[in-house]
């Protein structure tokens, strides 16, 4: 079993480019570095506490070699779109979790998809943007990703309806927030629940735009 992060490598440009103004690529590349080490942080802790052992697994897709540490085992990301990559990744890691880069405040609650995955159920974490934060499989097939929209506002809910067709069981993990938007790095900067890198780099990006932005209104 296996409790895999799936990210891509936080390179200005490259990623969150959403929060593009105000941010800056620069900044938002800062925040979905701080994002991924809080989650690999996250992941450790759950390693440690956790009844349930697990092999953790950065499946990347970039450069990983700032992001290796001991214990981790690193995997190419394979495909073009995302569901094509988490199809990929159980296939070639096995029945686990997939999670994402950004939400490293509920990693905690992925002790309840490794009890699922036990039991041979199913997982899934529906996240405020209508997207998934994490899913869990016990029983790797490919096509419970068939014909889900990816990155969209109906992405969680009709992932849930392909598992459910499928006849799968499904636990329904929390609910979170992630990061897509401006307001998403204002939550992130109020947390004080575990992800003390993240919310520090949000405070320091929401200071650094109301200063640009204090900046264009007195001139």
């Amino acid at each position: 079993m296996h409790v895999s992060v799936i990210a891509k490598e936080p390179r200005p440009g490259l990623v969150k480019t959403r929060l593009c103004p105000p941010c800056t690529p620069v900044e938002a590349a800062a925040i979905a570095a701080a994002g991924l080490a809080d989650t690999l942080d996250a992941v450790d802790a759950l390693a440690v506490r956790s009844g349930t052992a697990f092999e953790r697994v950065l499946l990347f897709d970039g450069d990983a070699s700032e992001w290796t540490r001991p214990g981790w085992r690193v995997h190419a990301q394979r495909g073009e779109g995302l569901g094509d990559r988490l199809a990929n990744g159980f296939d070639d890691l096995g029945s686990g979790v997939i999670v994402g880069m950004e939400s490293p405040h509920v990693v905690a609650s992925l002790e309840l998809a490794l009890h699922a995955i036990r039991r041979g159920h199913d997982a899934i974490g529906l996240a405020a943007d209508g997207g998934y934060w994490a899913i869990a499989l016990a029983c790797v097939d490919r096509s419970v990703f068939d014909g889900v929209p990816m990155s969209t506002s109906a992405t969680g809910i009709a992932q849930l309806r392909a598992l459910h067709r499928l006849q799968r069981s499904v636990s329904r993990l929390p609910f979170a927030r992630d990061l897509d938007t401006f307001d998403d790095v204002g939550d992130a900067a109020r947390r004080r629940d575990g992800t003390p890198g993240l919310a520090r780099v949000a405070r320091d990006v929401l200071a650094s735009v109301a200063g640009r932005e204090g900046l264009v209104a007195a001139g």
